[in-house]
């Protein structure tokens, strides 16, 4: 896993901020819990502890919020059962949840949280954020699908009904 996740943008990549580092915390922290099958509080209390900020192996994790940290990392975790049928509506019919792999699932977890519980924070950033870390990740089309199921996410939990713009 890079823990130094820097975003591109059009004049060059861009350092990532508190928040920004905070989302990718969370997503590893996520993937962690889905893999090794760790609890909230613990892995919460481990990257607090020993990640956030901190150099591991020669490596320095970013600063990053530890209360957005927390928020996601808790709220992903308290609304799991309905944040994967949100996904899984936003996926088409031949990729389950279930067929992703874990950091995919980690992060649009992460991502669907935000963007249904997180109002106060714009659409555009929140997917161009956990974009960017899909490309921290992945070099081939999984950045393009967080994109795509992240939209259609936003536009179901932020449009309808109220034809306001996005963002």
């Amino acid at each position: 896993m890079e823990p130094d996740v820097k975003a591109p943008s059009e004049e060059g990549p861009r350092t990532a901020n508190k928040r920004g580092a905070a989302r990718l915390a969370a997503v590893q922290a996520l993937y962690q819990m889905d893999v090794a099958g760790t609890g909230l509080l613990e892995t919460t209390a481990e990257y607090e502890l020993f990640r956030l900020g901190k150099e591991i192996d020669g490596e320095l994790y970013r600063d990053a919020d530890p209360q957005w940290f927390r928020a996601i990392l808790a709220g992903v975790v308290e609304d799991q059962k309905v944040i994967d049928p949100v996904i899984r509506q936003s996926l088409t019919d031949d990729w389950p949840l279930s067929r992703l792999d874990s950091t995919l699932r980690a992060i649009l977890r992460a991502g669907t949280y935000e963007l249904t519980r997180r109002r106060d924070v714009p659409v555009a950033v929140i997917v161009s954020e956990y974009v960017d870390i899909a490309k921290a990740f992945y070099t081939e089309d999984e950045p393009k699908l967080v994109n795509a199921v992240l939209d259609r996410v936003a536009r179901r939990a932020r449009d309808e009904g109220r034809g306001k713009d996005r963002t």
